[in-house]
């Protein structure tokens, strides 16, 4: 469409304008969750759970952080982990459960057994009223993505079946109307 000069330096301008666009949106989707924040958002609702179970039971804050973090691992088991030592070794409930509450997506659980550990207020049921909503975060994620899915799948079966359609469908319709005119 354009030629000499001009044409070239559009063709060779347009790929690298792609290129550095793709670049740039793959790094800003990097930017996102750290890949321990993604891992304890898909934990949380099972941790929640188990401190509800373990603080049904009797169990004190500190000692349903070591049973569920022993049981769990990863990072959000690390963290309960932590946070079970520092409190038997005397750190105060406020802080301790603050830096825990520091991993994206676990603020509720740590307010809740910071006012466990603090006031022994109890925590079963709001524990228990954070698994469920975890629970549903995350169907409720799952199901975005699977739609999502199904309207991108599309896409790439419309730039296949339209020209078939448009050569096979529309192209003799609309030359059999060209002869019978002409």
């Amino acid at each position: 469409m354009v030629g000499g000069p001009a044409g070239w330096l559009a063709g060779g301008g347009g790929p690298c304008a792609a290129w550095w666009w793709l670049r740039r949106s793959r790094h800003e989707r990097a930017r996102g969750p750290t890949a321990e924040a993604r891992a304890a958002a898909g934990q949380l609702p099972l941790a929640a759970e188990l401190m509800a179970a373990c603080l049904a039971a009797g169990s004190g804050p500190d000692h349903a952080a070591e049973a569920v973090g022993g049981s769990l691992g990863g990072p959000l088991g690390d963290r309960l982990l932590r946070a079970a030592t520092e409190l038997r070794l005397g750190g105060e409930p406020a802080a301790v459960w603050g830096r825990f509450g520091g991993l994206p997506g676990c603020e509720a659980l740590a307010r809740s057994m910071e006012r466990a550990g603090t006031a022994g207020v109890p925590a079963v049921e709001p524990v228990a009223r954070l698994a469920n909503e975890a629970r549903t975060r995350t169907s409720r994620a799952a199901a975005a993505r699977a739609r999502r899915a199904g309207v991108l799948v599309t896409a790439p079966l419309g730039l296949c079946f339209l020209p078939a359609f448009l050569a096979v469908g529309v192209a003799p319709v609309i030359l059999g109307l060209a002869r019978s005119l002409l």
